[in-house]
């Protein structure tokens, strides 16, 4: 017969810190047969791991017992239905000198056991040893089958406890990931050239599980670009587990990420599953994961590289199935050549980079991304209609938004809350104006930073920016001028096809024109 085992997932390994459930399993063995010690090993790969002993040293619970190395197992393991050795059988007895309680190292005389399993397949080994000979020639194999299936039942107990308290855990690190940002439900906004580029190569890895590195400056949208990444992947119906590296502290970044086994450090009372567990089988996103110390970039290495986990305090190794993206906003390759992050942590993040535009290079999507938050804010509000300007609309696509789409997002829930406290009592809307943005406050230029450096035509955008001066009402009555009468050159005095390029209808188109006092074509149509 060949060995089988049932693969060591995260639930079960959560479950095999749970020593006093198989102790009191052993302890209800030791109840229904006689014997010095008994033990309980679970069968990961070709090695036997204790989990719980009765009646043998503490030390025990430190061993691993490489199936092949001992032939006793392996007999035991092939058995079927267990067996009982011979007390002068020649095969040596792994637990010699490990019995506890005893003046000193004494061989064991007389042992049996019996494989154990769990839904269908090889869980591990029950084991019973005595020192003195002829102790279990009375246990017969009705007697034996009955305990086997006494701690089969524990076992599966035991397992489905596990399963029911790590489903628990991950639906409560969904719910916090939730709460932890109203981004969380949203979607990747914006139609410019450059939004497109990125959502097509998101659509394109997704499917993959190959590391992402999301590159990109603060406030871009990486998060939401992670959340696509995990929504369009194969594991959509897995947890996605977010950890912000940058508001780690040093000293909790191992607990946080791989657990801990209790009693590893002051204040570690109990057993506690790492991010890796909790993503077992989904997504792990490590957001600003150029933040994190030099000892945990070299533990995130070697999971990375072997699909392990180590908690810290334990010598058992957790096997893990998690894809991992990560996300910074930092010139990795300098932080390298510093030596504050390592080349080959680096190489294993980055096998798929993805740049996040920032929204100075994504044109009319500002428009498209302020009417979200404007929607947002309306019902948080309560107010009617929170509808932006043209005058408004001009100073947003004119603004360099040096902290991209959060920048905006706080712009316009500030304005909103301006404008609802201005709101006229029964207005059908309420309007935001440049002055309710107050894009002055920022300390940022107006004009985006990838206008040319040259000289500009007079009457360009950029020849507007660079004159300045005024307050921002004029500023943003200037730019208006100069782009509709840009507007109107480039389609010959068309008015229906300018008034399409700047969003608005022709009627607010020619108000707008009358207002600023722009020239128009007396055949314009």
């Amino acid at each position: 017969m060949t060995t089988s085992s049932v693969n060591l997932t995260a639930v079960e390994a959560n479950a095999a810190t749970e020593g006093p459930r198989y102790r009191s399993l052993l302890a209800a063995a030791r109840g229904l047969v006689r014997c010095d010690a008994a033990a309980l090993l679970r069968l990961d790969g070709d090695v036997l791991r204790p989990l719980a002993v009765d009646g043998l040293s503490d030390e025990t619970l430190g061993r691993q017992f490489p199936v092949a190395s001992h032939p006793r197992f392996a007999r035991l393991l092939e058995s079927g239905r267990g067996l009982r050795f011979a007390h002068d059988c020649g095969l040596p007895d792994p637990y010699d000198g490990l019995v506890a309680g005893q003046p000193g190292i004494l061989p064991v005389h007389d042992c049996m056991g019996a494989p154990l399993r769990l839904r269908g397949a090889v869980w591990g080994l029950l084991t019973l040893d005595a020192l003195e000979a002829g102790t279990f020639e009375a246990v017969g194999p009705a007697q034996l089958d009955a305990l086997v299936a006494l701690v089969e039942t524990g076992i599966e107990a035991a397992h489905t406890i596990q399963e029911m308290e790590a489903r628990a855990m991950r639906e409560q690190a969904v719910a916090q990931a939730l709460r932890s940002g109203r981004g969380a439900t949203r979607e990747l906004l914006g139609s410019s050239s450059a939004m497109k580029q990125l959502c097509s190569e998101i659509d394109t890895v997704a499917v993959s599980d190959l590391t992402v590195l999301l590159l990109g400056e603060t406030g871009v949208g990486k998060d939401l670009v992670a959340q696509r990444l995990h929504a369009r992947s194969r594991r959509s119906d897995q947890p996605l587990v977010q950890v912000n590296c940058a508001a780690l502290p040093e000293t909790l970044a191992d607990s946080e990420l791989f657990g801990h086994k209790r009693g590893a450090f002051t204040g570690a009372v109990q057993d506690r599953s790492g991010k890796f567990e909790i993503a077992d089988g989904g997504t792990l996103f490590l957001d600003e994961v150029g933040e994190l110390p030099l000892t945990v970039q070299a533990k995130l290495l070697r999971v990375l590289q072997s699909g392990e986990v180590q908690r810290p305090g334990s010598d058992r190794t957790l096997k893990v199935d998690v894809r991992v993206i990560a996300a910074t906003n930092r010139d990795l390759p300098a932080a390298i050549a510093q030596g504050r992050f390592r080349a080959d942590l680096y190489h294993r993040l980055s096998v798929y980079p993805l740049v996040v535009p920032p929204l100075r290079e994504r044109g009319r999507d500002v428009v498209a991304l302020a009417g979200g938050f404007l929607e947002e804010n309306q019902h948080r509000l309560g107010a009617r209609n929170l509808r932006l300007s043209p005058a408004a609309k001009a100073a947003l696509l004119a603004h360099s938004w040096p902290g991209n789409v959060r920048e905006l997002e706080h712009v316009i829930s500030r304005a909103s809350l301006r404008a609802f406290k201005e709101q006229r009592r029964g207005a059908r809307w309420t309007a935001i104006e440049p002055h309710h943005l107050a894009l002055e406050a920022s300390g940022s230029p107006v004009v985006p930073p990838s206008a040319p450096s040259a000289p500009a035509p007079a009457g360009s955008h950029a020849s507007l920016a660079a004159t300045g001066g005024g307050t921002l009402r004029e500023a943003t009555e200037a730019f208006q001028r100069a782009w509709l009468a840009d507007a109107l050159a480039r389609h010959r005095g068309h008015v229906a096809n300018a008034a399409r390029e700047a969003g608005i209808d022709r009627s607010n188109f020619h108000r707008t024109l009358r207002k600023l006092g722009v020239p128009r074509p007396d055949s314009a149509p």
